[in-house]
């Protein structure tokens, strides 16, 4: 994807940079994640793509992250996974 596509979309994401928390359950754990309410609609998008919620969508991406570098933030972790999907075309 061109930079300045790239850059327009991830304008068009994030109109309110005010983040929301909300409280997720992985595993049987709970946590709360602040994004910013654009994340939390691409997250959903991703998550229904895979015929997943929110709530197991996350709990698969904090496993892989656990294995990976468990030093970074779950949600810096979505909001990467959100935006290489943008750069796939995925959302």
């Amino acid at each position: 994807m061109p930079r300045a596509k790239l850059l327009e979309a991830l304008n068009q994401m994030v109109s309110d940079p005010r983040p929301t928390k909300r409280s997720l359950t992985l595993n049987g754990h709970r946590t709360s994640v602040s994004l910013e309410p654009e994340f939390w609609e691409a997250l959903k998008k991703l998550a229904a793509s895979q015929d997943l919620s929110v709530n197991a969508y996350a709990a698969q991406i904090d496993a892989e992250r656990a294995q990976t570098d468990p030093t970074v933030s779950l949600a810096s972790v979505l909001r990467v996974r959100i935006l290489r999907a943008v750069q796939k075309g995925q959302l």
